[in-house]
């Protein structure tokens, strides 16, 4: 019965959707309160975007911490639901960047800012996030085969990107590191794992 409960989707999904409630009840706040202001999104534009880089964050750690950690069975867990993982850092970056767009209020305002380094790295971020969410689906695994994993691969730019995008936006490198280098140490684990095998081989 516990294992049923702790496998079901709609578990795993309600985990992740509960970073998004407060959220949600600020900008159904927001509504009732006067003024009407468009602080709320600014407000909103740092916890969605955290949320959605360490969601994605999560996801990439997993096979590092599975060759690290073979045996344990929680990773193996969440190892076979990081999809789900790198969907929903998706869906908060889908969020982070309709705040920005109404906290901005205008295509012209948003046109004038596109070319600074923490506004375009986090268009690019979002972009390459768009075809990996769609393609993280078990029917498009079995179409793509192999090039499945290529297109998954651009997760690393995106990044990146989200780091470069962070950095420049809160003008802090200490917030974004401590969310970032626990993965970068992980994946420069795995390089090593990976390329010692192959000089071993």
């Amino acid at each position: 019965m516990v294992s049923r409960f702790l496998n079901a989707r709609w578990f795993i999904w309600g985990l992740l959707f509960i970073p998004a409630i407060p959220m949600l009840a600020d900008v159904i706040g927001a509504q009732f309160s006067e003024p009407v202001g468009r602080s709320i999104y600014h407000r909103l534009l740092h916890p969605s975007g955290e949320f959605a880089a360490r969601f994605m964050i999560i996801a990439m750690m997993m096979t590092p911490l599975r060759m690290l950690f073979p045996k344990n069975r929680f990773l193996a867990w969440m190892m076979r639901r990081r999809r789900y993982f790198g969907v929903a850092a998706f869906g908060y970056a889908a969020a982070h960047t309709v705040f920005y767009i109404l906290d901005v209020g205008t295509l012209d305002k948003i046109l004038a800012e596109l070319w600074e380094t923490g506004i375009w790295t986090g268009w690019l971020a979002f972009a390459i996030f768009v075809p990996l969410a769609i393609t993280s689906n078990d029917y498009c695994v079995r179409k793509l085969g192999r090039a499945w994993k290529i297109v998954q691969r651009w997760v690393y730019a995106a990044a990146v990107l989200s780091l470069v995008h962070w950095i420049f936006i809160d003008r802090e490198l200490e917030d974004a590191l401590v969310n970032f280098l626990p993965l970068a140490g992980l994946e420069a684990y795995r390089i090593y794992r990976v390329r010692r095998r192959t000089i071993t081989a």
